[in-house]
């Protein structure tokens, strides 16, 4: 349903990005010369110019893209490298963020596993103890594996007796992983390697002789950060064999969408593949038995239309989260031996949101966000309540992994102003104790973190957290940073963030709004956001934002707004609808081409959220707010710094650098409109100290000039 018209642009003639040509001579910045070709497609007979959609091409192959990236970072480098207290900043979150950090334990046979980081190493180390009082030894550290510090420890996994660990290399930050295995008596890797995996789970056989994980063909060359992937499969991998040799073990040809994960029950009886064809928690499920004899698959659940998490087994009987008939969430088991009988409902739905469900012991482990906080409670296995599970206090908890017959868990609690703090726990006598806690250079009990609600244009509460230091806003509104993401079902609950902690330090506010398209309320809200229903995240944040002015917690010339991801998709979109609000913007690696995002790596998963281009009423919803596509001349857009990364094969960084373009060829006033494309990074994991810590301080400094906040010294 388009056509590609190659056409001499005229001014007013074509809707989309203003071409550069016709944008007046105006003041500082001097922003460097884009290219803006005349290419014009026609969608369901609407014309739209892309004059910047060479700049989608792969930076590390394309020459013009590589000299326009260099120009426009030398530009960025020589204005944030003089902005005020921008060094100060940068010192305060090195020193916030050097604190020995622990990763939640797992257990295998006698041992423990868990990432450590002493405090300012790039990259956490994979460490061991035999026994809880056994003295701590590195089995992975990746600190010496690249001179950035670049180079990341991403998933493990432990065989059950704790002798093996496979572990995932992610080298620049792309989301390709190599596999490989090390051997944790001696620390020594071994000759195994595979290559081409990207969202994989890794999961033993019981008797530790190998594990199965997925992997993408091998891409064509040239495609390996641009290219869409497809025929993911599920693969055994035998310790001491060649990939070549791996078996494959599941694959769907005739649907070449799918994504498949494999998991290995507790007991070692089963083998359970969830399929999925986009980001939505609709889920196949297959089964075999791998105790005894070939494989025989068998298909446990179809249809692609609910949420299926795998909480725990008692031989044949599987617990499952679940949101069938229930939008918030229930507890379920299936009989996988006896697929005709329906699910029986051991926990049904509650007020709050369930999201997590483990068996440790012999019990269940039950986590639920109420209004975004976390919560968790013990239950027995056929459903009675035992307790709940005391937490701090407002936070996020995380981790409850486990098995069935042993009663020993560990989770992380972290919050604004809380770093996080390790906690085992026995689910026999439900008693906690204290595993790691940080020590810190700042005192937690200095700031305040409160939850309000506002109301958005149509009449629905939102939630938001507010943290600040005690002392703030004693004399009047203060510069404040408002973040938000709002989709995927992704819920934003409080959690640490040293960068962020350095900006309440200096007098701001921090404020956090749980928009819809979250899973903060189900299923529902979810659906509340997305799709046709998209624009209620950006009335969300909007409402958010006139909030807090009217709160006297700001003004709109102290007001900040930042969002990640599809989080930097809503920071881009709301900038274009009221520009008037807000003093300073930071999108970071966003989904910036609406018409265009399912062209590139993973960006066909996206359509469950944000629907098909090639679909007309799709493309009219898209169209209206997409933030390449609607950057509007003859107004005063805030100041504007965006951040990419030239190996983010997530959100590829054509995105960020054509939103920039438009941004730049468009007269829309004298404040800076700046993009900081970092090397060697991709989407975010992975990335070492040094890089987050200049990327953040950059950031920082950039909206507290912009919002008025005065950077000192500690």
């Amino acid at each position: 349903m388009k056509r590609i018209v190659s056409v001499i642009a005229a001014a007013g003639l074509f809707v989309g990005p203003v071409l550069a040509q016709s944008v007046p001579e105006r003041p500082l910045p001097n922003y460097p010369h884009t290219r803006a070709s005349d290419l014009v497609e026609e969608h369901f007979g609407e014309r739209i110019a892309d004059p910047f959609r060479w700049l989608e091409n792969d930076v590390r192959v394309d020459q013009e893209v590589r000299d326009w990236v260099n120009r426009e970072n030398a530009l960025s480098s020589s204005y944030l490298s003089r902005l005020p207290g921008r060094a100060i900043l940068a010192g305060r979150i090195r020193d916030l963020t050097n604190f020995e950090r622990y990763g939640t334990p797992r257990k295998a046979g006698k041992f423990y596993f868990y990432v450590h980081n002493e405090g300012s190493q790039n990259q956490s180390v994979l460490t061991v103890r035999e026994g809880l009082e056994g003295q701590p030894r590195a089995v992975v550290d990746p600190n010496g594996w690249a001179k950035d510090g670049a180079t990341a420890l991403a998933e493990w996994a432990p065989s059950n007796d704790g002798q093996w660990v496979a572990f995932a290399v992610q080298d620049g930050g792309t989301d390709w992983r190599t596999l490989k295995v090390v051997n944790v008596a001696i620390g020594e890797v071994a000759e195994d390697e595979i290559k081409w995996v990207k969202f994989s789970s890794l999961a033993w056989k019981a008797d530790g002789s190998g594990f199965f994980y997925s992997r993408f063909p091998e891409p064509e060359p040239g495609g390996t950060y641009q290219s869409i992937n497809l025929n993911q499969a599920v693969f055994f991998h035998a310790l001491g064999t060649p990939q070549a040799a791996d078996t494959k073990i599941f694959a769907t040809p005739d649907r070449p969408r799918l994504r498949h994960s494999a998991q290995v029950t507790d007991d070692g009886r089963y083998l359970m593949i969830t399929s999925a064809d986009g980001t939505d928690q609709r889920y196949e499920l297959t089964v075999a038995r791998i105790d005894k004899g070939p494989l025989k698959l068998r298909t446990l659940v179809k249809g692609l239309e609910n949420n299926w998490a795998l909480a725990g087994s008692v031989g044949p009987r599987f617990f499952f989260l679940t949101d069938k008939d229930a939008p918030r969430g229930r507890l379920v088991t299936l009989d996988v031996e006896r697929r005709s009988k329906p699910p029986v409902e051991i926990v049904r739905q509650s007020t709050d949101t369930l999201v997590g469900a483990s068996l440790v012991g012999e019990r269940m482990i039950l986590a639920y966000l109420g209004d975004a906080k976390s919560e968790a409670e013990l239950r027995t296995l056929d459903g009675r309540l035992v307790g709940p599970i005391t937490l701090p206090a407002i936070g996020s908890a995380a981790g409850f992994g486990g098995k069935g017959g042993d009663p020993e868990t560990f989770y992380t609690f972290s919050s604004y102003a809380v770093p996080p703090t390790v906690y085992r726990f026995n689910t026999n006598t439900g008693k906690a104790e204290l595993f790691a806690r940080p020590k810190v250079p700042f005192d937690p009990a200095d700031y305040v973190t409160e939850q309000r609600f506002y109301t958005s244009k149509d009449g629905t509460r939102i939630p938001m957290f507010l943290v600040r230091r005690k002392d703030t806003m004693a004399s009047g509104p203060a510069p404040t940073l408002l973040y938000g993401y709002g989709g995927f079902n992704i819920s934003i609950a409080p959690a640490f963030d040293a960068s962020k902690l350095a900006w309440l330090e200096q007098g701001g506010v921090l404020a956090v709004a749980n928009l819809r398209g979250g899973g903060e309320y189900g299923a529902d809200w979810h659906n509340a956001g997305r799709l046709q229903a998209k624009q209620n995240v950006f009335d969300d944040f909007i409402a958010a934002g006139e909030y807090l002015i009217a709160e006297g917690i700001t003004s709109k010339d102290q007001l900040a707004i930042e969002g990640r991801s599809n989080g930097g998709l809503l920071v881009g979109a709301v900038i274009n609808q009221r520009p008037d609000l807000f003093a300073a913007a930071l999108p970071a690696v966003g989904v910036m081409d609406m018409l265009r995002f399912n062209q590139f790596t993973s960006g066909r998963f996206w359509i469950d959220d944000y629907g098909d281009p090639a679909k007309e009423a799709d493309f009219r919803v898209l169209r209206s707010y997409s933030p390449y596509h609607n950057v509007t001349g003859g107004r005063e857009y805030p100041a504007i710094l965006v951040t990419t990364a030239d190996t983010d094969d997530r959100v590829v960084p054509g995105h960020s650098f054509k939103y920039v373009a438009a941004l730049q060829a468009a007269d829309i006033g004298n404040k800076p409109h700046l993009i900081r494309i970092e090397t060697r990074a991709g989407h975010g994991s992975g990335k070492p100290i040094d890089k987050i810590v200049a990327e953040s301080a950059d950031m920082y400094a950039f909206i507290a000039k912009w919002t008025g906040l005065s950077i000192k010294a500690p």
